[in-house]
This record gives structure tokens, C-alpha cells and sequence, in this order.
């Protein structure tokens, strides 16, 4: 039966029946009954609109109503340094990630120190017929002895000719290697040998078969160690690529500190672009470095170390991460992290070891050596080029101070044994040698007074999505005298997050807003943790989640986004009417740098089930001013667990659109579980969009 004739033959109530069915079925009658069936169709289709009216009043009856109003005229300053990030070498963030260096165990060291030892995830290329690989501490590195020694017993003529490509070894990277054609990539490698070499450096396929680029290394005398460096240009892209060094000439061969990077990165300083332009994007205004569990260490032997993560990348000797338990060769140091701070306008907030690991600590009595390698650190980053770690400084390229104004001595340590006796050893001595410094405490003063110094006091909260957003009232009765806040780590975790959330993502959205409202006493804030390569998830959920060549940002990432321009703002007076304990709001204006325009950004997070008709009153914006230009972005999804994926990257991104009807007086519709901004140009006469930065296809 046809499903026009099924419901005009059984269905009572036209109102119910699409309007299109009854025209379709009339004009399929005979002429004959047209004139008869006119009037039924003027009823059915008034009866229909009736209905639909019905229905709408209905909906507009079960929204929940509320009142938001804002006195432009009454606000005080944010902090500039509100919202910020924090990097931890965790999920293979660093070293597979933002850093570019291709090769995973640069310098085979992960093995350990004793030799023979293990060499993954380098590999052979070849039999036991043809090649013995081993390692040995020939190395010219005094801080990294072990190097890789190759036995060729194959040759190109004779009794034992080698296989066609020759044999060698391979390095998969991590996880592979993304080599994309017309890319050049610098291949660095130190090699010796008794004789003469001929080695094909080359960038493959993961099964060896397609060959993206190759050079060849020819030398008749590196009987001492010789750098080699070979540029190689891609004929071809495959995200799964590795980089392998054969020979088809008998003999031994010794190679130490393979590096291989693209020749273009973030500014020329080594880093990932793609996914420091995502950081470029929320406008971050610190980095706080690097970590974070990984700063502490299991064992305090497992720590990560200044000093041992400086001066040329092939003399650092690299570390075994103990927490989450993987191998870093330090490219990626504490001078690096200062540089990449300066290349995103970001201040700098260095974390150290202040003699205290997970699970062994330095007595109070002995940290003295620790208090002083911490001061040498901050000599190394302000100290004069011509100062002992200044000089170190210097030769790397940057002769002129980091700007670097605060630290903080541990993270975490506050309920340890020896956490306040070393503190304060370490807050006297900075404080003599840096009395500008900002000093971080581990311990939270956010419910009682702190009993020792300290500039700001550290705060970190993981948990569900309904506790966080409980918390946008977190601050609103802490002390305002003493030290300031510094909310470091927060998110939400377990089941509500997932692996990035929109309803873990909406959570920290209201978080955020209370934080914001309470500026005059939290001073920074970041998320965390901000990267995961998928192959090695070792904490859920992220901000940015990245494979070696896709990348996309969790929800949690673009709630970021909605509060970039809040740090260095003016906070207004904005009072939300409401009786639903599901939704909070907060009022900005800011400048925008680049068009000199000031704007009115009302956010609002909706993290209830039911739509709000939000009736938004704006005073005291001046006589002559009028709201133009204006725009609406709405984060929000079907489903309030839907997640960013490698195949959806733009499941649940900001959708924006243009503002109509903006006014000071307004009405706006707020969906369920979402957060919203408005943002309202302030000027005179002409409608113009407000300047915004694109981003996966959308833009805030």
C-alpha cells in the first residue's frame, strides 16, 4: 500500500499529516472529485498549521527561562596570565611528538649502559649469514658511550655476494615515520671504520619495498669518528615510513647518534608545526615545564635533569622515564622548552626536582646540591652570556636571557616528609640570588593558610564532570590575602571523559568561568594533559590527540579556544537570574591587537538537558555606542559523550555564525549541554565580523 493512501485512509487527525501527502494523493485522484477535495485540503492545511503552532508554543513552554545582566560600565582587569598550558613529557608527547627528531633511540642508549644491550626499535636488514650487529662502548661521546657495531660479512663479488639493496639496519621511528613528498629531511649520523664505506641512507616503506628518498655516503678513510650529514628530498609520501642504513661492502661499520628531522619545523627550532600551531592557536600565555610526575621520577635516578638535557644533542645522554615508562633522548631539553616559551610569546614556568621522588627523598639537611642546581638553571636561562651557564646559553644560540620569572620547586610533594624543610631552602636561596622570581608552592592554600612563603600556591583537580562543574563555585570564598592561585592541572576524568568528552569538555568550561569570575585570586590556569600520541596512551583524556601524521583536538581543546582572549581583559559585572543550577555565565570585554576593535564576549554553559531562552540585557556600553558585527559560537553535539576522532575529526567542533538582531536588549536560545559566546563589536555605524583565527574547519 502506498504510504499517502495508508494515512489519508487511517488517520483521523490531519493536522498530523504532512501537507505534501495530501496534495500528492488529491492530485492523484480523479478530476472529478478536485473540486470536492479542495476544501478538505484548505482545512487539513489550516488544521495542520494549527497543530504546528500547537507543538511550538509547547516547546517555547518547556524551555527554562533566565535573565543575564551585564554593567559594562563596572569591571575590573583579568591577569594577563590567566590561561596558559602545561606540557608533560607523558604520551610520548615530547619525543614522538612536538619534538621533530624521526628516530626513536637516536643514540641506542635505551638499552642501558652495559653492553651488549638491547637496540629497539632498530632492527636488521639482512641474516646471520650476512651480518652481526652488536653494540659496544666505542662511542666519542663521554656521556653516552654505547654505539652499534656491524659486521658485513656479505660482499658485492665472491663467495658470499649480498642480496640485492644490500643489508644494514632500519629504524621505524616512532610508530612510523611520516615522510611526505617534496619534504626535505637532514639525516645526521657520526660513523667509523677500518676501511672504506659506501652506505645508502635511505627513507623507506615500512617493509623496505618502496623507496621515498636515498643518498649515498662514500668515504675512503673515517677510521675516526666522522659526522656525516645527508639531506634527503621525498619522492613519495607514507605515514609509515622508516629510515635504513645498508652497504653491500664487507666489512665492519660503527654508527652512533642517528638523527633524522624535517628541515622545516616551528620557526626553525626543531619543533612539530602542525601541532605548535594548535598551541599558537589558544594564545597561551605561559608553558609550565616539563612536568609533571615525569620532573619528579619514580626514583629519584629516573628524574628528569637540567643539565643533562643541554649543550649539543649529541653529547645528551638521554633518560629512562620511570613513571611513564619510556626512554627520551633529552632533544627535547630545558633549553628547548624556554625557546619554544619565546616563540609563543608565553612565559616560561619551570618545574624542578626539589630532592623528592615518588618513592625517595633527599633529607633536608643534604638537599643543598639540589638548591644549587636549581640556581644554576636559572643562570643558565637570565644569567649574562658571559657567566658560567649564561656562556652555556650563549653557545647554543641565544645570547640574550630567557624571560624567565617563575618556578615552581616540585609538584605534588606538599603531604611528603621532607617537602616544607626543602621548600624553604630552596625559597631563600632564589629569593637572595632572583628576589623577582615568583615562587610556586606543591601545597594548596585554597581552604587554609599556607605556614611557610610563597607567591602563588598550586592546585590541581581531577575528577568527574558534575564535581568540576560544581566547583565554578571553588574560589568564590577563598582568602583574597596571601599568596594567589595557580590551578596548574585540572580535568575531568573516568567515565564521564572518555577519551575527550563533550560533556567532560562542557564541565571544565563552567570551571573555567569560575575561575574567570575569581581572577582577582587565581591568577593562572591549564589543562592537562595537553598531548597524546594514540599509540601510547598512558592517561585519558587529552587535549590534542596526534598519530605520526593526523592530528585533532579533543572538545576540551576547543573549550580553550572560547577563553583565549579572556587573559589581560576586563572582567564586567554580569549577573545571571536564574533557577537552574545547570547553567553559569561570565562577561569580557577585550581589545583585539590587530584591529585595534574592542568587543563584548558573553560565554555561557548550558549543562542541562533542556534549552534556555536567555534574555540578555547589556548597560552602561555609552551613549554613542551601538552592538554591531555581531556573532554567536556554539560548542555542542547530539550526544554528550561524543568524541573527536581520527575518521571525525570535526565530530564536535565550535560551529560559528552571524549574530542577527544583536542588540543590548536580546533574546538567545541556549541548546542543551553547551557552552556558548557571543561576541558583540562595539562601534559606531558599521557591521563588521570580528577578526577570528580558523581552525579544523571552524573558528571562534
Amino acid at each position: 500500500m502506498r504510504m499517502d493512501k495508508f494515512l489519508l485512509d487511517n488517520v483521523t487527525d490531519y493536522g498530523a499529516v504532512p501537507f505534501w501527502v495530501l496534495i500528492h494523493h488529491k492530485m492523484s485522484e480523479k478530476m472529478g472529485y478536485w473540486k470536492a477535495s479542495c476544501s478538505v485540503l484548505l482545512v487539513c492545511f489550516f488544521v495542520g498549521l494549527f497543530s504546528v503552532y500547537q507543538c511550538s508554543a509547547a516547546e517555547v513552554d518547556a524551555y527554562q527561562t533566565a535573565k543575564l545582566i551585564v554593567n559594562a560600565s563596572s569591571g575590573r582587569p583579568i591577569p594577563e596570565t590567566l590561561f596558559g598550558i602545561f606540557f608533560e613529557e607523558i604520551n610520548h608527547a615530547g619525543a614522538g611528538g612536538i619534538w621533530a627528531e624521526l628516530v626513536s633511540n637516536r643514540g641506542f642508549e635505551a638499552g642501558g649502559q652495559n653492553t651488549p644491550s638491547n637496540i629497539a626499535p632498530w632492527s636488521i636488514i639482512g641474516d646471520q649469514s650476512s651480518l652481526t650487529v652488536s653494540t659496544d662502548r666505542s662511542s666519542c661521546f663521554e656521556r653516552n658511550k654505547v654505539a652499534l657495531r656491524m659486521h658485513v660479512l656479505c660482499d658485492s663479488e665472491g663467495s658470499n655476494i649480498c642480496p640485492a639493496g644490500g643489508v644494514g639496519i632500519y629504524n621505524p621511528g616512532f610508530w612510523g615515520m611520516n615522510i611526505e613528498q617534496g619534504k626535505i629531511y637532514m639525516v645526521v649520523l657520526y660513523v667509523r671504520s677500518l676501511g672504506s664505506i659506501n652506505v645508502s641512507v635511505s627513507l623507506t616503506s615500512s617493509d623496505g619495498l618502496q623507496i621515498l628518498a636515498t643518498a649515498n655516503i662514500v668515504d675512503s678513510d673515517v677510521s675516526n669518528w666522522t659526522k656525516t650529514e645527508v639531506l634527503l628530498e621525498a619522492k613519495g609520501t607514507n605515514p609509515k615510513s622508516r629510515l635504513q642504513l645498508t652497504t653491500s661492502r664487507k666489512g665492519v661499520i660503527w654508527f652512533d647518534q642517528v638523527s633524522a628531522m624535517p628541515l622545516d619545523t616551528y620557526k626553525g627550532h626543531g619543533f612539530q608545526k602542525e601541532l605548535i600551531e594548535m598551541l599558537e592557536e589558544i594564545k597561551p600565555q605561559f608553558i609550565r615545564f616539563p612536568g609533571g610526575c615525569f620532573v619528579e621520577g619514580e626514583w629519584l635516578r629516573n628524574a628528569f635533569r637540567w643539565k643533562e638535557s643541554i649543550g649539543p644533542w649529541e653529547e645528551r645522554p638521554g633518560h629512562f622515564g620511570d613513571v611513564w615508562m619510556y626512554w627520551t633522548d633529552d632533544g627535547l631539553g630545558y633549553f628547548e622548552f624556554l625557546q619554544l616559551s619565546e616563540d609563543l610569546g608565553a612565559r616560561p614556568i619551570w618545574v624542578f626536582n626539589n630532592g623528592i621522588s615518588h618513592r625517595d627523598e633527599v633529607d633536608t639537611t643534604t638537599v643543598s646540591p639540589f638548591v644549587q642546581e636549581a640556581l644554576d638553571g636559572l643562570e643558565f636561562a637570565r644569567g649574562a652570556s658571559d657567566s658560567k651557564w649564561g656562556s652555556v646559553r650563549a653557545a647554543m644560540g641565544h645570547p640574550e636571557p630567557f624571560d624567565l620569572k617563575y618556578v615552581a620547586v616540585g609538584n605534588e610533594d606538599c603531604w611528603k616528609k621532607n617537602y616544607r624543610g626543602n621548600y624553604l631552602k630552596f625559597y631563600d636561596a632564589i629569593k637572595r640570588a632572583y628576589p623577582d622570581i615568583k615562587i610556586i608552592s606543591n601545597c594548596d592554600g585554597s581552604s587554609y593558610f599556607l605556614d611557610h612563603p610563597a607567591d602563588y600556591y598550586d592546585f590541581h583537580i581531577y575528577t568527574s564532570a558534575s564535581h568540576l562543574f560544581s566547583m565554578t563555585h571553588q574560589f568564590d570564598h577563598t582568602s583574597r590575602s596571601g599568596p594567589k592561585a595557580f590551578v596548574s592541572e585540572y580535568a575531568v576524568t573516568g567515565k564521564d571523559a572518555g577519551t575527550g568528552s563533550l560533556l567532560a569538555a562542557l564541565a571544565e568550561a563552567g570551571f573555567l568561568i569560575g575561575l574567570e569570575k575569581n581572577s582577582d585570586i587565581v591568577e593562572m590556569a591549564s589543562y592537562a594533559p595537553l598531548f597524546v600520541n594514540d599509540n601510547d596512551r598512558r592517561w585519558n583524556p587529552d587535549a590534542i590527540v596526534f598519530n605520526s601524521s593526523m592530528h585533532y583536538g579533543t572538545p576540551s581543546y576547543w573549550v580553550q579556544k572560547f577563553f583565549r582572549e579572556s587573559s589581560g581583559a576586563t572582567l564586567l559585572d554580569a549577573n545571571l537570574q536564574t533557577n537552574s543550577s545547570s547553567l553559569v555565565a561570565s562577561a569580557i570585554t577585550w581589545t583585539n591587537s590587530v584591529d585595534g576593535e574592542t568587543y563584548l564576549k558573553i560565554k555561557i554553559v548550558n549543562f542541562g538537558n533542556r534549552h534556555v531562552s536567555l534574555e540578555v540585557s547589556v548597560d552602561g556600553l555609552g551613549l554613542n555606542s551601538q552592538l554591531s558585527g555581531s556573532t554567536k559560537t556554539v560548542l555542542t553535539s547530539s550526544n554528550v559523550m561524543d568524541e573527536n576522532s581520527f575518521t571525525d575529526p570535526n565530530k564536535v567542533v565550535p560551529d560559528l555564525s552571524l549574530l542577527e538582531n544583536a542588540d543590548k536588549d536580546m533574546n538567545i536560545i541556549i541548546a542543551p549541554y553547551s557552552l556558548t559566546s557571543l561576541d558583540l563589536l562595539t562601534e559606531s555605524n558599521t557591521i563588521k565580523m570580528p577578526q577570528t583565527d580558523s581552525s579544523a574547519g571552524s573558528s571562534i
